[in-house]
């Protein structure tokens, strides 16, 4: 049995984050807290880059890797990157996600081929190549893959791309869980509800809603749903993470925890 101080220490382990603000920020600060060096992975440089600052400010190791998560060689790249300055991965965090607010009705076929590369086929690629690594070390791993409560139950008109993606990782979880028990890998994912990010909200200042309605009441009306009566902030998912990626979860895998202050309950 691991003695409590060591259930959370990191030291030693190297993780990669993919998807830099708002969440992937809340991500990366807890496991780099607990002692991980966390290698924050974005196709925006600049973002990263700010992540990375803010986290070597607080006097934590992180290192930002640019990459497209739905491109095989940008993701191949990453992976011999991070084992190259490490030698090892034993923490991948599938965060990077998009979600552009489009009706089917109004939908192009690119747009719904764009999200599921990002956010269903980027995860495949990741969890591949990141796996195949932990495969070779031998010491087995942890996979975290960020889904949604869109997975579970809709939640606006206009996501139905992205509903279809999040219903997608969540089955790739269960079934690359099975695959991967056997090399003491464990992967698991997390549904957040509504979360405060930058991506949030500029979903709301451009999301298409019938002439007349009050944005405003939207919210309103969305956040009386919510029984603890508040959107949820990125720590509140990096918490849940850092539980996931530690000994904490040692009997998990093919699990989704669900993080949304209660609102499927309504």
């Amino acid at each position: 049995m691991l003695p409590l101080q060591s259930l959370l220490d990191f030291s030693g382990k190297t993780a990669i984050v993919t998807g830099a603000v708002g969440i992937g920020y809340g991500i990366s600060y807890r496991l780099a807290e607990a002692g991980a060096n966390v290698f924050v992975a974005s196709r925006n440089f600049d973002e990263a880059n700010d992540t990375v600052s803010k986290l070597v400010e607080s006097g934590l190791r992180a290192k930002a890797v640019k990459v497209d998560v739905s491109l095989e060689e940008d993701v191949k790249h990453m992976v011999e990157e991070v084992v190259k300055t490490s030698g090892r991965i034993d923490i991948l965090v599938n965060n990077a996600g998009i979600y552009p607010s489009i009706p089917v009705m109004q939908m192009k076929l690119e747009d719904f081929e764009k999200v599921l590369a990002v956010n269903v086929k980027g995860v495949f690629l990741c969890t591949k190549y990141v796996a195949e690594q932990m495969i070779r070390k031998g010491e087995g791993g942890k996979i975290i893959n960020i889904t949604s409560i869109d997975a579970l139950h809709p939640s606006s008109v206009g996501l139905a791309h992205y509903d279809t993606s999040k219903h997608g990782v969540w089955g790739f979880t269960k079934n690359v869980a099975l695959e991967l028990a056997p090399h003491k890998i464990w992967v698991n994912a997390i549904a957040p509800g509504g979360i405060v990010t930058p991506g949030v909200e500029k979903l709301q200042k451009v999301m298409q809603f019938p002439q007349g309605v009050d944005m405003k009441k939207v919210l309103e009306v969305f956040m009386a749903k919510i029984p603890m009566h508040r959107m949820g902030e990125p720590d509140d998912i990096g918490k849940v993470a850092l539980f996931l990626a530690s000994d904490m979860s040692s009997y998990m895998t093919g699990t989704q925890v669900v993080v949304d202050g209660g609102v499927l309950l309504s």
